[in-house]
């Protein structure tokens, strides 16, 4: 087991390592075999506030440090990653079930993720606007907004803790990190330790491992984070929202999917086929940009469904530690049951498991359904594992009514041997992303990403980074005498 375990498994707060005050203990627990990784005291509403009150102390000095300066550390922190790039996979796989393929994605986006920051910490850019007072010049300041709260998820922990720390750190801002309580290391102590062997100076990057259980709403109600940054389901993320508006904080939510991978008649069947599979079974499906629906057009049903199946039947189910393993544990318990009742329940409905996975303990072998009624709630939600449900259709119009029934717009891909055509279907689809002759699974730090509908509020990479870490400020100066009335 690697040492990260053990030495990680404390609250990092103001610079130094400690144990939690907190009456009981989050165990961290491997979700393939069920042994006891760390055992962390949890953190307590005070030591919330002690994190935060050390965020702002220390951002002051850090948003006066010259952004080519503050660079270095980033540089740092990803030659720090390179170097420990083993070690961070064996915690992947044990800490969240994990394959190798899956770590090693979730790993080159996040030192790419980290290269952009690099960047980050000299794009924002201040303006002079034209007024049309005689004399007044107004000049437009970029300023960090001070110190920011970010929330992160189990499935992608090191990723997007990454993906909204860094950014924020590059532009100025002191930062209170809360990892989910199943991946408390990769999701957060981890981060803290990458940034202190990286130079970041102590007090500006804080870690709690906590439970609402212990804290309620203190995260989100704190007076001193101006932003929360929440990735997570959207019933959550609607908590999250309610109660930052009524304390005016700003929210940058990244939230669930039901996304739909559409095959027009005109596709590549067998190249359909292999973006099918891997947008809904990366990572046993627990992936917010998932294909959750699987569109196909009922003149090309017959040989997509064959060979999709055949596919299917194909991935190994077992040990991420194994590098042949596909698939392999959903992270707990209740996740698992969860997955086994979807599945019993469109049977139930009237559908037809074309291949019926079985549940071992967190292991769930993947599902292939077809004939799910129309009305189901089952096409109406997110379905985090590894079932996937076959639709046939007659025609792009009632693909496009299809891909739209749903109140999430997260992602979304389209299959055609005409490009154009994808584009133009991609255009009538209400999601914040949608990809031609590709998968529904992709993030890259130049491209904003988002969804519409339940799947979240705001944008980040790229610019959308720059406007979600920081805000303006305008201050003007008037070089002659202003005229007065009274």
């Amino acid at each position: 087991m690697s040492s990260y375990f053990t030495d990680l498994a404390q609250q990092y707060i103001g610079g130094e390592w400690r144990p939690g005050t907190g009456s009981w203990d989050i165990i961290d627990f491997n979700p393939y075999d069920d042994a006891k990784l760390a055992s962390i005291t949890i953190a307590t509403v005070d030591e919330v506030d002690e994190a935060y009150q050390a965020a702002r102390a220390a951002q002051k000095g850090w948003a006066e440090v010259n952004a080519y300066a503050r660079r270095a550390v980033f540089e740092k922190a990803l030659r720090v990653i390179e170097e420990r790039e083993q070690e961070i996979t064996e915690v992947i796989i044990a800490e969240l079930g994990g394959t190798h393929l899956k770590a090693g994605f979730e790993l080159h986006l996040a030192k790419e993720f980290l290269r952009e920051s690099i960047q980050l910490a000299l794009r924002p850019e201040g303006r002079i606007i034209p007024s049309p007072i005689d004399g007044k010049e107004n000049r437009l300041y970029r300023v960090p907004v001070g110190v920011v709260g970010v929330i992160s998820p189990f499935n992608f922990p090191f990723l997007l803790s990454i993906k909204s720390v860094a950014p924020a750190l590059a532009l100025g801002n002191g930062v209170v990190l809360k990892p989910h309580q199943n991946t408390p290391i990769t999701g957060g102590t981890l981060v803290a330790k990458i940034f202190e062997e990286a130079g970041l100076p102590g007090g500006l990057l804080n870690v709690v491992v906590t439970d609402i259980a212990e804290i309620g709403d203190a995260f989100i109600e704190h007076p001193i984070p101006k932003l929360i940054s929440f990735t997570g389901s959207d019933k959550v993320g609607r908590h999250v929202a309610t109660v930052a508006a009524q304390h005016f904080k700003r929210t940058i939510l990244e939230l669930g999917g039901n996304s739909a991978l559409v095959v027009l008649d005109d596709a590549d069947i067998d190249y359909a086929v292999d973006a099918a599979v891997f947008s809904r079974y990366v990572h046993q499906g627990q992936v917010c940009m998932a294909a959750n629906r699987v569109l196909v057009d009922r003149s090309v049903q017959a040989e997509f469904t064959e060979k999709f199946v055949a596919k299917v039947k194909t991935l190994k189910v077992g040990d991420p530690s194994d590098p042949r393993t596909v698939i392999g544990p959903v992270i707990n318990s209740s996740q698992a049951d969860s997955l086994t009742g979807v599945v019993e329940q469109a049977l139930a409905e009237g559908a037809t498991a074309l291949v019926h996975g079985t549940t071992t303990a967190n292991l769930v072998e993947p599902s292939v359904l077809t004939g799910v009624p129309a009305d189901s709630a089952l096409l109406q939600q997110e379905v985090f594992g590894p079932v996937a449900f076959l639709i046939p259709f007659d025609g792009e119009e009632e693909a496009v009514r299809i891909v739209n029934d749903t109140p999430y717009g997260l992602s979304g891909a389209v299959h055609t041997g005409d490009v154009e055509r994808g584009v133009n279907f991609a255009k009538r689809i209400d999601t914040g992303m949608f990809h031609v002759n590709d998968g529904t699974v992709h993030d890259e730090p130049l491209v904003p990403f988002g969804g519409e509908k339940h799947s979240g509020i705001g944008r980040l990479n790229g610019e959308t980074t720059v406007d979600a870490f920081t805000t303006q400020k305008w201050i003007s100066v008037q070089h002659k005498r202003s005229f007065f009335p009274f």
